[in-house]
């Protein structure tokens, strides 16, 4: 095996996708999806059988995701197919007619309650279809987007978590609109797009991150101030690594030094305070002062670790990043070995061993996205190497 970290990186990153091709996408197109309905697996159990549970608005729209790049990343299966059929399902169980997204398929009429955390998703759902649709679906994700900013919008700015209207309020689902204004900006030349995502990077930079302390906190008091207790204390590695890489995109983007220092800060903080050295993973949670929280350590965090650390990577061209993207592309290997291949482990308790339960489709964005990432990095890492030579 190569010693020298990218070597690593590159080594893992060849053992994922041979995983996501030959074990992965078989077994969530076949027994994770139900051709016949349209329907996504909420979970597959660990001998394989789907769960049968109702459908969540951020889930059709993550596969949807998932599948749309199969085809790029070299799987073979009738991608397309299933996209379209999940979409056309998607928006008959979850699309109002105002555009937002219900919560669960088929309940809570048009007027029933709304989070931001589901309309964000709906909104990189469309954008991942959007390009094999005839005719495209801008016109739907401006009616969403439109409705979020009517329903959801908050008068000192950024979003609300839910309608009807409550507190706390929350920075993640403001991670993910970012998310989906940025897959709409490359899609489209409508300038509302880009103007989202900045201001959402805004609302970031000006309350969600702790000047001080260079942490993003989680929960909000109703002028934007840290929650009261606990709550307003929290900060999650997984947030700190994937609002970084958002931010990261965004910084090369614009040009902006400061915003890649920001970035580049939470990411460190994230690696030096977050990640548990003796299983080698980010955990769930620590409090402001850096003090672990809860010690679990769930899939999707190293997700975000990879990503975050091979875009650092070639974004600054040091070594210690490629090192954080394959200790993390190391450490999500040890999620993937379950009794039927192609299934996932979702928690890693302290101790050691994985709670015993099935694999929740939600994470399967996680692992395609981060493993679509870390090729594309490597790879330009490559033609970084060929232009300096």
């Amino acid at each position: 095996m190569p010693a020298d970290a990218r070597g690593r990186a590159r080594a893992a990153s060849e053992r994922l996708d041979a995983w996501l091709l030959e074990q992965a996408y078989p077994l969530w197109a076949d027994v994770g999806f139900d051709a016949a309905s349209g329907r996504f697996a909420e979970k597959i159990a660990m001998d394989g059988k789907p769960v049968d549970l109702p459908s969540r608005g951020r889930v059709p729209p993550r596969q949807i995701y998932a599948f749309s790049v199969a085809p790029e990343l070299g799987w073979t299966g009738d991608a397309g197919g299933i996209v379209r059929k999940g979409l056309d399902r998607f928006v008959r169980d979850h699309l109002r007619p105002d555009g937002l997204s219900r919560p669960i398929g088929g309940e809570g009429g048009d007027d029933g309650p709304v989070e931001l955390y589901d309309q964000a998703f709906a909104l990189f759902g469309l954008a991942a279809a959007h390009p094999s649709i005839d005719g495209g679906l801008e016109r739907e994700a401006r009616a969403l987007r439109l409705a979020v900013r009517a329903k959801l919008g908050h008068p000192a700015g950024g979003f609300r978590p839910e309608w009807p209207q409550r507190t706390p309020l929350w920075s993640n689902p403001h991670m993910h609109l970012l998310e989906a204004s940025l897959a709409w900006t490359a899609l489209s030349p409508d300038s509302a797009w880009p103007a989202m995502a900045q201001e959402i990077i805004d609302l970031a930079q000006d309350r969600l991150i702790d000047h001080d302390s260079g942490v993003l906190r989680e929960y909000f008091a109703e002028d934007w101030s840290p929650a009261a207790g606990i709550e307003g204390r929290i900060v999650e590695p997984g947030h700190q690594y994937e609002w970084a890489w958002l931010l990261l995109r965004w910084a090369n983007r614009t040009g902006d030094p400061r915003l890649q220092q920001t970035a580049l800060r939470m990411i460190d903080l994230a690696e030096l305070h977050g990640v548990d050295q003796q299983r080698g993973v980010a955990v769930g949670e620590l409090l402001d002062d850096f003090t672990v929280h809860r010690a679990t350590a769930r899939l999707w965090p190293q997700t975000e670790r990879i990503k975050a650390g091979s875009l650092a990577a070639n974004l600054t061209g040091q070594e210690s990043y490629w090192e954080m993207a394959a200790g993390a592309a190391e450490a999500l290997e040890q999620y993937l070995r379950t009794p039927v291949a192609g299934l996932w482990r979702d928690v890693l308790l302290p101790a050691g061993e994985f709670a015993d339960e099935p694999a929740p489709a939600s994470s399967f964005y996680h692992i395609v996205l981060a493993l679509n990432v870390l090729r594309e990095e490597l790879r330009r890492s490559d033609r970084l190497d060929t232009r300096a030579s």
